[in-house]
């Protein structure tokens, strides 16, 4: 098979960077597709929604090993080969958990989903690696996006087709969109050769060396942090939303599981956006467009406490705050990214593993102030949360700047495409 990239000037097809987008998306959203559903499948086993809850948690864990021990193989094997294979176990899990007649079992089902949609952060890495320099920060802004769309788009999806079939029949349906992209991979994505390949290394020497990598660079712990505070307060408000529009507590709200879910649209219009943040990193305005996306979850979180009882706010909110959460990952990964090319599904897994934590904090803190000082807290939190994100970005981008050494390595590409 020829690979789309023939040359590392050559651009890729709109057809591979849609193929790595949906890929991503496809993967990631199957951590989601029954956290709408946890009060049916609790009727359903004849259990209480706090132990139906555990369906979510068991899965972002072995989501959370998958970024840990499956991702960093990445940069040692044939990608394509990973990710097909990955995407079929995702498929039988997902067909597995359908057919399970038992909590337990279905248990069991989704943490294995959760491992296998690792998938998606192996595609991430693998785009930046074959993209041309000029355009690597556009074609990271694309699969993220699709990435981001997959998960928001998953509780749409899963609330329209479970009223229809049932919350079993979500897990067939997304099975076959596993196995359809598995396909599309097999037959259609570059299988380059991964530049670390035949390194000789050991899978423990991996895995040591992603702790080697975060002692090395600055810019990863940096980003690593950055990132974490940003998702904790993505999962914050999408997990306490669903409160808020369903009328718990004092909101003025009564929406159904399926209208909740149709809000989910905004955050992908959101974050259909956000692409202009990998090309202006592209442009070398990095250190600048971290200091306005996290100026927009700012933004966002204040319309986001205005739109309590505003609706239209409440929208506009989204869509600004999904912008400003997709920014800050585009542009820390687009400088993690130019660390070192040849470990970018490791420094992938240190990032992520980092970003993945911060959203099961997150989660927690949403539900619990939520139930202690309703949505006005939770705003609080989260408008806090983007001051501390803002302000450490510029103590960070000085650090960085002021010690050109610690900086250089992830800001030299974008420094030479802006002058070139």
């Amino acid at each position: 098979m020829t690979s789309p990239v023939a040359k590392d000037s050559t651009r890729l097809s709109r057809l591979v960077v849609f193929l790595f987008a949906v890929t991503a998306g496809s993967s990631a959203g199957c951590l989601y597709y029954l956290q709408p559903l946890l009060h049916e499948i609790s009727v359903d086993f004849s259990i209480s929604t706090a132990t139906a809850g555990l369906l979510v948690s068991v899965t972002q864990v072995g989501y959370l090993l998958g970024l840990a021990f499956v991702v960093p193989l990445g940069d040692f094997v044939n990608r394509r080969r990973l990710v097909t294979g990955l995407l079929a176990v995702s498929c039988l899990a997902l067909v597995a958990a359908g057919l399970m007649p038992a909590y337990g079992g279905l248990l069991t089902m989704v943490f294995a989903v959760g491992v296998s949609a690792s998938a998606a952060q192996i595609v991430v890495p693998w785009a930046a690696a074959i993209a041309a320099p000029e355009e690597r920060g556009a074609v990271v802004g694309n699969v993220m996006s699709g990435l981001l769309i997959g998960i928001l788009l998953s509780r749409v999806l899963s609330g329209l087709v479970a009223e229809v079939g049932g919350w079993r029949a979500i897990l067939f349906v997304a099975a076959v969109l596993q196995l359809t992209m598995a396909a599309a991979v097999w037959f259609r994505a570059p299988g380059a050769r991964p530049a670390a390949a035949g390194s000789g290394q050991s899978y423990p020497q991996v895995l040591r060396s992603i702790l080697t990598l975060v002692g090395t660079h600055d810019v990863l712990r940096h980003r690593m942090f950055l990132g974490g505070l940003s998702m904790a307060t993505f999962s914050c408000m999408w997990t306490t939303i669903a409160f808020l529009l369903a009328g718990a507590g004092d909101s003025s709200y009564t929406y159904s599981e399926a209208e909740i879910g149709l809000f989910g649209l905004a955050g992908v219009a959101g974050a259909l956006v956000a692409p202009v943040v990998g090309k202006l990193a592209d442009r070398g305005f990095l250190r600048h467009t971290q200091y306005g996306v996290w100026g927009a979850q700012i933004v966002g979180w204040l319309l986001l406490r205005a739109g309590g009882h505003q609706v239209v706010l409440l929208v506009i909110a989204l869509l600004v705050f999904d912008f400003g959460v997709q920014g800050v990952q585009l542009a820390n990964q687009t400088g993690v990214y130019s660390l070192d090319g040849e470990a970018r599904s490791r420094l992938t897994t240190a990032y992520m593993v980092s970003y993945f934590a911060g959203g099961v904090i997150g989660s927690s803190i949403g539900g619990w102030a939520y139930q202690s000082g309703g949505w006005t807290l939770v705003c609080e939190i989260g408008i806090g949360s983007a001051v501390v994100g803002f302000a450490a970005w510029a103590v960070f981008s000085w650090t960085e700047r002021a010690h050109p050494i610690q900086g250089r390595a992830a800001h030299a590409e974008l420094r030479a495409m802006a002058r070139g």
